[in-house]
């Protein structure tokens, strides 16, 4: 049922309205947003009636803060009301017009207030009477549509398409959050996360999340996602792209492990640390950006990748066992100065012809190396900052 309280009065602000005129409200749970108004108007488009609680805003504008009664799956916001002109879309103002559509939206509009579509899961057209950088300017609350629909914004100058895919299984993480914990009945092999489930904000997909789903090609992560947990996109054989928002900052174990087809990705600039066999693996993958704040690379996080050069920033401490394990495509290799310890096996790579140190060969020497962090490797230079280092750890100096 529709929960929008039912407004019987005429154009009156509220200051001059009559002592026995009164606004019957069928639910009190907009009691408090009624009266906070200043005024309510009956808004007359196109043989249509819609009833506009409004307030305002300065001497020439207004917000909508709330629509009464109505079961149109169509609706116009007026571009004035009254003197106003329509600047803003309150909070809650369309929250749970389920059997909603289709909205105009004139291009005044600046601002659109927290949960303002909340539950309007029947909403597939906003027509906004501007360009598309004028919609993208608009000052939107990160939850202005969540639980919406999927839906088209069609403006003067392009369309914008916000398609979520549905039924995808989550776990409530407190009173605000939840993490994706499955694929659920979705049945899309590319996955668009929605930012909000069930008016829960999606903030980590969960461990084991899209583990062994084969037919999956390519998923967006919403931003706000902060974890991506262990196993989460492991043995997604076809999965070959992949978007990974600049606020995620852990990224867990065997987290893409075994993703045949994977063939790039850019870690974001929050991740400080890539975890055990995180692209263990990936044998397609020949080209990765490890972002300036990552400190450690895990046990195993690139072996048997396809990758055939890697850049590790300055920052990078540690380089872990079997870090780059089995990479035979890997040919070059450079290593910041930051690094202090390089583990067993870390570059077994049989094809590995030159590292690049950007520090001194006594730094590089200084460097605490497992005894068989370069085993299976055949002939190699490390090009130092005053010279080079030869396998066999002749040194010829610039």
């Amino acid at each position: 049922m529709n929960n929008q309280p039912i407004i019987e009065t005429k154009n009156y602000r509220k200051s001059k309205m009559p002592k026995k005129k009164k606004i019957a409200i069928i639910s009190s749970a907009f009691a408090g947003v009624i009266c906070a108004c200043v005024a309510v108007f009956f808004i007359l488009t196109g043989g249509k009636t819609w009833f506009f609680a409004y307030e305002a805003t300065s001497d020439t504008t207004c917000d909508i803060k709330l629509v009464g009664i109505c079961w149109d799956k169509e609706i116009v916001i007026p571009k004035y009301i009254g003197k106003y002109e329509v600047t803003g879309i309150g909070d809650e103002a369309f929250r749970g017009y389920y059997s909603l559509t289709s909205i105009v939206i004139p291009n005044g509009v600046t601002s659109i207030g927290e949960s303002a579509f909340y539950g309007c899961d029947s909403l597939t057209s906003i027509t906004y009477n501007g360009t598309v950088s004028e919609w993208n300017a608009i000052s939107k609350d990160e939850y202005w549509d969540s639980d919406a629909g999927n839906y088209n914004v069609y403006c003067t100058d392009g369309t914008m398409k916000i398609s979520y895919s549905q039924g995808l299984e989550h776990a409530v993480t407190s009173d605000t959050t939840c993490k994706i914990t499955g694929i659920g009945t979705c049945t899309d092999t590319k996955i668009i996360t929605p930012r909000y489930i069930g008016g829960y904000k999606v903030t980590s997909i969960g461990h084991y999340a899209f583990w062994g789903c084969d037919s999956l090609t390519s998923i967006e992560i919403p931003e706000g996602v902060t974890s991506i947990g262990d196993f989460a996109f492991s043995g997604c054989d076809s999965l070959t792209s992949i978007e990974i928002p600049e606020g995620v900052t852990s990224i867990g174990d065997y987290a893409f492990s075994f993703c045949d087809s994977l063939t790039s990705i850019v870690i974001p600039e929050g991740v400080t640390s890539i975890g055990n066999w995180t692209f263990f693996d990936c044998y397609s993958l020949t080209s990765i950006v490890i972002p300036e704040g990552v400190t450690s690379i895990g046990y195993g996080a690139f072996s048997g990748s396809g990758l055939t050069s890697i850049e590790i920033p300055n920052g990078v401490t540690s380089i872990g066992n079997g870090a780059f394990l089995d990479c035979d495509s890997l040919t070059s290799i450079t290593i910041p100065e930051s690094v202090t310890s390089i583990g067993e096996s870390a570059f077994s790579c049989s094809h590995l012809t030159s590292i690049t140190y950007n520090g001194m060969v006594s730094e590089w020497n200084a460097i605490s190396k497992d005894e068989y962090w370069n085993s299976n490797t055949v002939n190699y230079n490390v090009y130092c900052t005053d010279g080079t280092i030869a396998k066999d750890g002749t040194v010829t100096y610039n």
